[in-house]
């Protein structure tokens, strides 16, 4: 993924022009974070033993060029999982080196994974946003704040529900991260037809048809379904059925 902050910069040809890796489910060597026994001892705490490892990041966050365009927008991460209940999912999200405020650590509103789903759109920023960047609609920003500053291979755990988003990287260099969402295979796939989760139902959609097709029919769960990986020893459930 190539952020817009950078996107016309002088990274903009090589590979530090890369801000984001989704989906290394199947790479052996990044997996090994995902599969990591100290990392899964935690995650079962959340979603008991039969682990999913659905959703998979590495973050290479890049020095805004003075847009604020760096900014993640802050946001609950149920917005994009059409699959139920939350409290059976959980997100680990390591630093790969120091994080603080001036390179953009992750930002939180403590206690909010204990409320509901908000809707969310693409906040109205003057430099622009990355796609399916949503962010919390009419989000308050006197909400109490905390700033997560955290040293290489610290690693926090937090519920979907949590609001959370990250500020600029206002220094030179480049932000790394590594995390991994995780469900339990008990879970059930939804259906968002008609909830305020539509909006990301239909860009993942389009991105898989121009990937996949015009013509391929593919459901938003189908997505996650070719995403999601058993973790080891856990078994499998509704999270891995093909219908």
């Amino acid at each position: 993924m190539k952020d817009i902050a950078i996107a016309k910069s002088e990274f903009g040809t090589n590979e530090r022009a890369v801000s984001k890796l989704q989906d290394f489910q199947l790479d052996p060597v990044l997996f090994r974070y995902c599969s990591h026994p100290d990392i899964l001892r935690v995650v079962e705490s959340f979603t008991g033993p039969n682990v999913m490892a659905m959703h998979t990041m590495l973050i290479n966050k890049p020095p805004d060029p003075g847009t604020k365009t760096s900014r993640h927008p802050m946001h609950q991460d149920l917005h994009y999982f059409p699959f139920r209940p939350a409290d059976r999912i959980v997100c680990s999200w390591t630093a790969m080196e120091k994080v603080h405020v001036l390179n953009g650590c992750l930002v939180v509103v403590p206690g909010t994974h204990k409320g509901e789903l908000l809707v969310h759109e693409y906040p109205k920023w003057e430099g622009g946003v990355n796609k399916m960047y949503h962010g919390i609609q009419n989000y308050d920003p006197s909400l109490p704040r905390l700033h997560l500053e955290m040293e290489a291979g610290d690693t926090v755990f937090f519920h979907p529900l949590l609001i959370h988003g990250s500020g600029m990287n206002r220094t030179q260099g480049f932000r790394k991260a590594i995390s991994c969402h995780y469900a339990a295979s008990e879970c059930d796939y939804i259906s968002v037809e008609g909830t305020s989760q539509g909006m990301i139902e239909e860009e993942v959609i389009e991105l898989a048809r121009k990937r996949l097709g015009s013509d391929a029919k593919i459901t938003f769960q189908d997505t996650w379904r070719i995403r999601g990986v058993l973790c080891p020893r856990g078994q499998k459930d509704s999270l891995m059925r093909i219908l």
